[in-house]
């Protein structure tokens, strides 16, 4: 920020001090030359023809320095076109030039001409010269009026000088200005830095310290992403410990019976084996959950997780009809490996345990801010007092059937990770089950 700031001020200082010094500069010769020019048309007008032809002044220049010998103002009044010798009398030059000419160019008549001159050796001239006529008379006529640029270089150096100190002087109260600005404008973050180590050291979670309104917003969302953690950190020792408790009761069934020695411990090993494999899929499904949430926002199609769903599911229960409807472009906001174990799980439990109709409807209500999608079926359904206790690890309303019991809970857990939520009804067309799975969209 400094460096880039450091090379504009410069670039705009060079410019504006070129810009600045030229129009000064211009100024200055203007002045210069309408002096030039003042002195010019007073000679013009006290120039006379005298009986002879010859060019005399009828009132003297009223500047005393055209009387001094190379004082540095000087005239000539010469014919024009024709090569100027002080001794001929038709050639009338200030008693400042003393014995030397000036040496003119060419000009336009009856308008004056400005130039600079460097024929006196140590002293550049500029000459004002105009050609013209004087009244009576048809001869053409150059005067010209020359005067040392002494003075006005000696006025140029001096605002040139004035023009770089003052544009160094400001250039660097500006490189100052940056330095500060950048210091005091990024205090807020060395701020934020103090209380994400003091987080780190005293063991708070959130950033409580007042700061400027323009990094309220990272510090929102810094708490936000501090919350987001400490939830998930949370999320893992609960994890951890309902499945520590889940498979103490297994092992401990397993221990007393081997320490026993009682003669179905082979069956008793398998059945607790298959009890404790129950509950570490679902954790480890939970697990999986929210590790991906935490990756980031995913964007799934609906329509594609489902088709592919059906197709594994048709293969284990080919004498069931499947139908899928609804919206072709709904997408929520959940991953594509999450959104097929959920829809799965619904599906098969559909036709496992339903009469051999299974009907998913996607975006059922395209109303709702979330995505909704029913899964029906034309089984036996379940009892409204049942469709809570449902959702518990390792319930089940038919036992005469395999499974786990964990398919509901599995669907309801990573459901409410993703932010989403799983509800129970009677399916009005099909008088069997009605999963309500609610998603958000993308």
């Amino acid at each position: 920020m400094i460096a880039i700031s450091a090379i504009w001020i410069v670039v705009l200082l060079l410019g504006g001090g070129l810009a600045l010094d030229r129009t000064l500069t211009n100024l200055v010769q203007d002045n210069f030359d309408t002096q030039l020019n003042n002195n010019l048309t007073a000679l013009i007008a006290s120039a006379e023809i005298q009986p002879g032809g010859e060019v005399w002044l009828i009132r003297p220049m009223g500047d005393q320095r055209f009387m001094e010998p190379n004082s540095g103002l000087y005239y000539q009044i010469s014919p024009a076109g024709e090569p100027v010798n002080l001794n001929d009398a038709d050639v009338l030059p200030s008693r400042s030039l003393w014995d030397e000419a000036l040496k003119l160019r060419a000009s336009v008549e009856d308008q004056p001409v400005f130039y600079d001159s460097e024929q006196f050796r140590g002293e550049p001239l500029r000459i004002a010269q105009r050609d013209t006529t004087l009244p009576g008379r048809d001869t053409v006529w150059t005067f010209a009026v020359a005067q040392s640029r002494t003075e006005i270089d000696g006025q140029i150096d001096r605002i040139r000088r004035i023009l770089i100190i003052s544009f160094v002087i400001l250039g660097l109260g500006l490189m100052v200005l940056v330095v500060l600005q950048s210091y005091v404008g990024l205090r807020p973050l060395r701020r934020i830095r103090t209380a994400i180590q003091h987080i780190r050291t005293s063991g708070s979670n959130r950033v409580t310290d007042p700061l400027p309104l323009e990094v309220q917003p990272l510090v929102q969302e810094l708490n936000m992403l501090l919350e987001h953690s400490e939830r998930q950190a949370e999320e893992a020792r609960t994890h951890a410990g309902n499945l520590a408790h889940a498979l103490k009761t297994p092992l401990t069934v397993v221990n007393n019976a081997a320490t026993a020695h009682a003669p179905d411990l082979a069956d008793t090993v398998i059945r607790e084996a298959r009890t404790m494999r129950r509950h570490v899929d679902h954790h480890l499904a939970r697990a999986r959950a929210v590790g991906r949430r935490a990756v980031g926002h995913a964007q799934t199609p609906v329509r594609e997780s489902a088709e592919a769903v059906r197709r594994a599911v048709e293969r284990l229960y080919p004498d069931v009809r499947f139908d899928i409807d609804g919206s072709k472009d709904a997408k929520v906001s959940i991953e594509r490996q999450d959104l097929d174990e959920i829809i799965g799980n619904l599906i098969e439990n559909a036709a496992k345990y339903g009469g051999g109709s299974v009907f998913v409807t996607i975006d059922a209500e395209p109303e709702d801010k979330r995505c909704v999608l029913w899964i029906e079926d034309d089984g036996m359904g379940i009892p409204e007092e049942k469709r809570v206790e449902i959702f518990d690890r390792g319930a089940r309303l038919d036992t005469g059937k395999p499974g786990t019991g964990l398919g509901l809970a599995i669907v309801r857990d990573v459901a409410e990770i993703y932010g989403g939520s799983v509800d129970l009804a009677e399916s009005e067309d099909l008088g069997g089950l009605l999963v309500r799975l609610s998603l958000p969209r993308a």
